[in-house]
């Protein structure tokens, strides 16, 4: 018994949309909901990965304006035992780019207890834009994932976490005050991507470990973020041959990253096909977990 997602869907940033992770997630998710044939009020939950955003803001929560700008149930979710209204509960997590991970791990929690039919992931990374920011490096773009639950052996695995703290010694983005403005600003280390997969590394053989497995039993390993080095360092300390190892095309992709590495996985994925989803961040945080595809081709999406 698991979670299964049912669709993932990526949209790319216009010059309209550039600046505005709101309008990138939101066009995900309608992407998502139209191609699965799912109206938003079918939505139970929806979490929001994403963590640069429209203006640097904080608050509301970015997941409650995706929530609104969809149509998704706008009813209390927590209404009386004689209240008939469904209300969409939602609300928005930071983990960088493990958030996708996180994400899975709390909407199967939900699916889980009963709690929920439906839910939907969305992820989405912008430069705020006004001179808000200064060298932002991520490509702005939107995902979304559409997830629910299956009675039988396949859907998410338990995931695996491995912290190494390091202080915010290795990437480390801050909002300080510059020119009357608040202006996000970024540093990293050269050793970033080497203790990103240092970390993955050690979450990989937690996670089969306790699924009582080895590399060999699986069909492909999908792993966030899409940086190239820590692709190579990854690929080298799990001794992966070619073609084995998944991540997204466009290595400045932030929290959309596992999403884009999950897309065309899922894909190709054959029925019951056994994926090992990995994803580091700052921190240092490093996930995995193992998923499992139904017994039916698997859902995929498509890039719009």
């Amino acid at each position: 018994m698991g979670t299964i997602i049912d669709r993932v869907e990526l949209t790319r940033g216009g010059w309209r949309t550039r600046h505005s992770a709101l309008h990138l997630a939101v066009a995900a998710a309608r992407s998502c909901l139209d191609a699965a044939q799912r109206d938003p009020d079918d939505l139970d939950l929806l979490v929001n990965a994403g963590i640069y955003r429209d203006r640097n803001l904080g608050e509301p929560a970015l997941a409650a304006l995706i929530q609104e700008d969809i149509g998704a149930n706008p009813e209390d979710p927590h209404g009386g035992p004689f209240d008939d209204a469904h209300g969409t509960f939602s609300f928005d997590i930071a983990n960088g780019s493990c958030g996708i991970l996180t994400g899975l791990q709390i909407v199967d929690g939900f699916l889980r207890s009963r709690a929920v039919t439906h839910a939907l992931i969305t992820a989405s990374e912008a430069d705020p834009g006004r001179g808000m920011s200064r060298d932002f490096p991520f490509t702005p773009v939107g995902a979304a994932l559409l997830c629910d639950w299956t009675d039988d052996d396949s859907g998410l695995g338990r995931v695996s976490w491995v912290n190494d703290p390091d202080g915010g010694a290795n990437f480390r983005a801050t909002v300080g005050s510059a020119d009357a403005r608040n202006v996000l600003r970024f540093e990293e280390s050269p050793d970033f991507d080497d203790r990103l997969a240092q970390a993955a590394v050690h979450a990989v053989h937690s996670c089969l470990d306790d699924a009582g497995l080895t590399l060999s039993d699986i069909d492909v390993v999908v792993a966030a973020p899409g940086r190239h080095r820590y692709g190579v360092a990854l690929a080298e300390r799990l001794d992966l041959r070619a073609g084995r190892l998944v991540v997204a095309e466009d290595e400045n992709a932030h929290t959309a990253s596992l999403a884009s590495a999950l897309q065309p996985a899922l894909a190709a994925l054959p029925p019951e096909g056994l994926i090992l989803i990995v994803a580091a961040g700052a921190g240092i945080t490093a996930g995995a977990a193992l998923y499992r595809a139904p017994a039916r081709p698997g859902a995929g999406g498509r890039i719009r």
